[in-house]
C-alpha cells in the first residue's frame, strides 16, 4: 500500500527545497558581499589618497602597490602553494602581443581612475564613468567591432545626455579631474577592445587568477616608469606622507578580494545579474558617498542626469546580452556558467575596473 502519492515519505521534495533556499542564500550573500567590498574599496583607496590623517595623494603609487601585491599573491597561490592551476595557451608572442597591451591599459585606467579622486568627488566620479559603454561602442566601431544603428545611437544619446545633466549639475567642477576621469574611461575601453582583438579572437580563455597572474606584473612594470619620474620625487621632498604598513596591507588585500569577488558573482549567477548589481553598486556608491565625504554635495539636477545615464546603461546592457551569439544554445541567454569551475569565466567578463 502507497504511504504517498510519489511512492515516498515526501521528505526530497522538502529537502530540494531546503537546497534550492540555501543555495539562493548564499547566492544572494555573494551579490551583497561584492556591492559592500566594490562600494567600500572606492572609498578606500578615497580615504587614502585625501585624507589628512594617512596623507598620500600619490595615485600612481598607491595603484603600483596594488599591482605588486597582486603579483606576489598570484604568484603564491600558483607556483609555491599550487591551489590553483594557471591555463594553458600562454605564449610568448600572446604576452608580447597581446596582455602587454592589455596590462598597459589597465595601468592606465587604476592611474588615471585613481588621480581623479583627488580632484572631484566620488559621487561625480561614478556619474562620468556612467559614460564607458559611448566609449566602448564608439572605439568598437572605430576597429571594426561594433555595427552602428539607430537603437544604438539612441541609446548612447540617452547616456550622453545623461552624464551632460549630471555634470551641469555639479556645484564644483573641476575640470583636471573631469580629464582625469574620462581618461581613465577611454583607456578601459582600450583594454576591453584589445581583450576582444588580442584574445577572444585567438581562441584565448583565461580565468580570472590566471589573468591577474599574467597582467598584474605587466601593468606594474607599467605604473613604475611615471612613479619613478612623478612621483618618486616628490615622495623623496616630502616628509608629510604617511602610510602605515597595516593600512597598506589591509588596502592592498581589500583590492585583491574585490578581484576575487568578481569571480564569484560571475561564477554564482550570470553576465545579466553581474551587470544589474553593477548598478546598484554605482548607485550605492553616489547615494554613500553624499553621507561619507565632506565634497560631495549632490542636486536634484544631478541625481535626474545620472538617473537618465543610468537608464541608457541598462538598456545598453540588455542590447548586448540580446544580441551576444549563443556559442552553447544549452547555456540560455543569460550566459551562465557552472558554479565552481574557473575554466567557464571568459576573459571578457574578468573585468577588474572596479578596483580603481
Amino acid at each position: 500500500m502507497e504511504r504517498s502519492s510519489n511512492g515516498g515519505s515526501g521528505k526530497p521534495p522538502v529537502t530540494d527545497s531546503k537546497a534550492a533556499w540555501r543555495d539562493g542564500a548564499v547566492t544572494y550573500f555573494h551579490l551583497l558581499f561584492y556591492i559592500a567590498i566594490s562600494g567600500g574599496q572606492i572609498f578606500f583607496n578615497k580615504w587614502v589618497l585625501s585624507s589628512k590623517e594617512i596623507n598620500f595623494p600619490y595615485p600612481v603609487a598607491l595603484t603600483l602597490l596594488h599591482m605588486v601585491f597582486s603579483s606576489v599573491v598570484c604568484f603564491a597561490i600558483t607556483k609555491v602553494f599550487k591551489i590553483i592551476k594557471i591555463e594553458e595557451g600562454m605564449t610568448t608572442d600572446i604576452y608580447i602581443n597581446s596582455v602587454i597591451p592589455i596590462g598597459a591599459m589597465f595601468a592606465m585606467t587604476l592611474w588615471l581612475g585613481n588621480s581623479a579622486y583627488l580632484y572631484i568627488s566620488v559621487a561625480f566620479a561614478q556619474m562620468l564613468k556612467a559614460i564607458m559603454p559611448v566609449a566602448v561602442f564608439l572605439l568598437g566601431a572605430a576597429f571594426g567591432l561594433e555595427e552602428m544603428s539607430y537603437k544604438m545611437l539612441a541609446i548612447m544619446s540617452v547616456i550622453s545626455v545623461g552624464v551632460i545633466v549630471a555634470s551641469v549639475g555639479e556645484i564644483t567642477i573641476s575640470w583636471v579631474g573631469v580629464v582625469y576621469q574620462m581618461g581613465g574611461v577611454v583607456a578601459e575601453a582600450l583594454r576591453l577592445i584589445f581583450i576582444e582583438i588580442f584574445l577572444k579572437k585567438k581562441g584565448v580563455k583565461l580565468n580570472l587568477i590566471s589573468m591577474m597572474y599574467y597582467v598584474s606584473p605587466c601593468s606594474a612594470l607599467c605604473l613604475f616608469i611615471p612613479w619613478l619620474f612623478l612621483e618618486k620625487p616628490k615622495m623623496d621632498d616630502s616628509i608629510s606622507w604617511n602610510f602605515p604598513p597595516f593600512t597598506l596591507f589591509l588596502n592592498c588585500l581589500c583590492t585583491f578580494i574585490l578581484n576575487m569577488s568578481v569571480f564569484l558573482v560571475i561564477s554564482r549567477t550570470s553576465a545579466l545579474t553581474a551587470r544589474v548589481t553593477g548598478v546598484v553598486r554605482d548607485w550605492s556608491v553616489v547615494l554613500l558617498s553624499a553621507a561619507i565625504f565632506a565634497d560631495t554635495h549632490l542636486t536634484f539636477i544631478n541625481i535626474i542626469g545620472y538617473a537618465i545615464a543610468i537608464a541608457g546603461v541598462v538598456a545598453y546592457n540588455n542590447h548586448k546580452l540580446k544580441v551576444k551569439p549563443q556559442a552553447n544554445p544549452q547555456q540560455g541567454d543569460e550566459n551562465k556558467v557552472n558554479p565552481g569551475n574557473p575554466r567557464d569565466v571568459e576573459i571578457s567578463m574578468n573585468s577588474t575596473k572596479e578596483a580603481s
